[in-house]
């Protein structure tokens, strides 16, 4: 019999059909999680031995006693801060990630998320389209502070900050960085709080794992630390930043921009940040690459081929 797993989202067509190809799949479910799994047939949940997922969706507790077999959540991506880890390991449930495979796509985008906030590219386009450009004439856009001598405190220094990091010092910039504990691999300062880092930076990169602990830790005195020249690049989780304490910040001034691909209130954008100049918005694109979404669809059929095979798995999520 071909095993059964379950889909608790939608997934990009290709990979869904890969799946297909090797499994009899279910789904996907619509949110909330919990709602749609309670009206799967009880055969049907029966047979489940394994969940993919996305680490954003929220998968209840609850939701794991509907799934007798359930052996594997498999997370496509980095992030798993909607698993419920523990209650998984009670169950004998094992959860896998797909750590580094978007590293690069998305520290390609932190990047250029940070070069469009600076340079605002968005009141750029609106000064051509307003007419205003006059060639290589003397009257033109206000000059910006660059990037180069700038200091980047990167929150996180994990498998993407790290390429965020190497970027960032092509463009001539100074590095530092905060998370629980310094790495001994790296020659860039630590600071031992958040506070600190946005102290020290002018700009503050954020691409810490999120998870409980985290939440709104970029709040309003970060922000205010971060000073009147900063900009606030976010490409982690929308739950790590005080969403409405950034709008107030950029609409006072206490910070000059910033570069967001994720949202507190994820698909909602507050409608605020559309209005604000040296603010670039992306819709969670950052590991949207070709490369990086060929790496994780391999990374999840393998740990999936792995279980079901009874083998070790190549990416478990750490204890």
């Amino acid at each position: 019999m071909t095993d059964t797993l379950l889909l608790a989202t939608k997934l990009p067509h290709s990979f869904h059909a890969a799946l297909t190809e090797r499994y009899q799949v279910l789904g996907p479910l619509t949110a909330p999680f919990l709602d749609a799994a309670k009206n799967l047939p009880t055969a049907d949940a029966s047979r489940v031995r394994a969940l993919v997922t996305i680490g954003s969706v929220g998968v209840a507790a609850e939701a794991l006693e509907l799934f007798p077999q359930l052996g594997l959540i498999s997370c496509l991506g980095s992030g798993y801060e909607g698993v419920p880890i523990a209650a998984a390991r009670e169950r004998g449930i094992t959860v896998t990630n797909s750590p580094g495979a978007n590293a690069s796509a998305v520290a390609d985008l932190a990047l250029g998320l940070l070069i469009s906030a600076v340079r605002d590219f968005n009141g750029a386009r609106a000064y051509l389209r307003a007419g205003k450009f006059e060639g290589n004439a003397g009257v033109r856009l206000p000059a910006v502070r660059g990037l180069t001598g700038r200091k980047l405190g990167i929150y996180g220094l994990g498998a993407i900050g790290l390429k965020i990091a190497r970027r960032a010092a092509a463009c001539e910039m100074e590095v530092a960085y905060h998370s629980r504990k310094p790495r001994e691999d790296v020659a860039y300062p630590w600071h031992p709080t958040l506070a600190a880092l946005a102290e020290w930076a002018d700009v503050l990169m954020v691409a810490v794992r999120a998870d409980a602990s985290n939440r709104h830790a970029v709040n309003r005195q970060v922000l205010a630390a971060l000073g009147p020249d900063g900009i606030l690049v976010n490409i982690s989780r929308g739950s790590v930043v005080d969403e409405a304490a950034l709008v107030s910040a950029l609409q006072e001034g206490l910070i000059r921009g910033a570069g967001l691909d994720v949202y507190e209130r994820e698909p909602q954008v507050t409608p605020a940040l559309f209005d604000l100049a040296h603010v670039a918005l992306t819709p969670h694109i950052g590991g949207n690459t070709h490369e990086a979404q060929s790496a994780m669809h391999a990374i999840v059929l393998a740990n999936l081929a792995a279980f079901f095979a009874g083998q070790p798995l190549p990416t478990p999520v750490p204890l």
